[in-house]
């Protein structure tokens, strides 16, 4: 099977919708994913209320072209996410919608908004961890999807891409226990495949117009210009460019090597073939990732016992704490805190964090809206990293 990814340049949102239907056009026209009659949901990263130019969230300008064209094949598109640490309610999702910009998008492109909140457990028999999940109501009263990713980093995977993407599709707050039941990188990395063999994306468009790099994927990464759309039918294709884009080796990419260990494809750069640019054209040798050591270090400790192992998670990881000076008590950290490690008992009802009880998920960092969550090495970390 030939596995292909389009690379399309796009400086600015303006051009996005040309752009776009242009690269559609070259993989077969939209009507190669949409049937006259069908609904699709297009899965955007809506990570929080975020506006577009923090790079949180996919651009609106992306989501808005992509539902322009499902409309033209004569299809329906239905604009959805679940965030991040948040109850699933309608109220939510407007907001949500509203901030990030995709309530105006929908209106230009005569789409409909996913404001459904309940979520349905089904099965997933060709899940390799999960063999059941609640999975949102959108996704599952559709008759198919799209995956509207963003190009960012994530401090807790590395990267986040179209795979990750469909961790969206569990709700709100139940996310939280998958941190909690699959704390480290290889088993989350599983869950989020089986989760995206679920969703069968027809169409995964990557928005790295505007990416994000550095301590992402929240509010404490940092917007970076790439000016480019990705686009392929296969998500994992669509990751493994983008790593190799941004320079995250394979070796450090846990979605990559769990895919190799479960015998999915593709998941090196030689097996997929890449029209529009060569990866010498495209790839980024400054993109700045995460400043953590573990993945430096696990190849050492990996032979040891299990006992080492959680000696160096303590002693080499890094550790969330609380800027004081920025939080302001809303608690989203606390409650999406698998390992119940954070309360609101300090200064002034501000949150704290406790050491011992952390799993290291990143969820606090990854959604506090204020940057109030640093991420700091222990003393050993400093002296390893340099």
């Amino acid at each position: 099977m030939e596995y292909q990814v389009y690379a399309v340049p796009c400086a600015n949102y303006r051009e996005a919708e040309e752009v776009l239907r242009q690269a559609i056009r070259s993989m077969g026209g939209m009507e190669r994913f949409v049937q006259p009659g069908e609904r699709i949901l297009l899965k955007a990263n809506l990570l929080r209320p975020s506006p577009p130019e923090a790079a949180v969230c996919t651009h609106p300008a992306v989501v808005r072209a992509i539902a322009r064209l499902v409309k033209e094949a004569g299809g329906t598109a239905v604009i959805g996410d679940s965030p991040g640490g948040a109850l699933q309610k309608e109220s939510v999702l407007r907001n949500l919608y509203e901030k990030t910009g995709m309530a105006k998008a929908a209106a230009e492109a005569e789409a409909e908004l996913a404001l459904d909140p309940s979520a349905r457990l089904v099965e997933l028999p060709q899940g390799k961890v999960l063999r059941q999940a609640e999975i949102i109501a959108p996704v599952l009263d559709t008759d198919g999807a799209f995956d509207l990713c963003k190009m960012k980093t994530h401090v807790f995977m590395g990267m986040t891409g179209a795979v990750k993407n469909s961790f969206g599709i569990i709700p709100g707050l139940t996310k939280v226990g998958f941190h909690g039941s699959h704390p480290n990188q290889t088993q989350f990395a599983h869950v989020v495949l089986d989760l995206i063999g679920f969703l069968n994306p027809r169409l995964c468009v990557m928005d790295a117009v505007l990416a994000m790099e550095g301590e992402g994927p929240g509010a404490s990464g940092t917007p970076r210009q790439v000016g480019l759309l990705l686009l392929s039918d296969n998500p994992l294709a669509l990751d493994v460019i983008a790593g190799e884009i941004m320079g995250l080796p394979r070796t450090r990419n846990p979605v990559l090597l769990a895919a190799e260990q479960q015998g999915l494809s593709p998941t090196r750069p030689e097996e997929v073939t890449l029209i529009g640019a060569t990866l010498e054209e495209l790839r980024i040798p400054d993109y700045q990732f995460p400043a953590h050591v573990r993945e430096d270090l696990m190849g050492f400790l990996g032979p040891l016992t299990k006992v080492a192992h959680r000696l160096s998670q303590g002693l080499l990881s890094q550790t969330p704490r609380i800027r004081e000076s920025l939080c302001v008590g809303c608690a989203i950290c606390q409650n999406a805190c698998p390992g119940k490690a954070i309360t609101m008992t300090g200064k002034g009802g501000r949150a704290k964090v406790h050491p011992r009880s952390c799993i290291r998920c990143y969820c606090c960092h990854e959604l506090c809206p204020k940057r109030a969550v640093e991420l700091r090495r222990s003393w050993l970390g400093k002296v390893l990293s340099g």
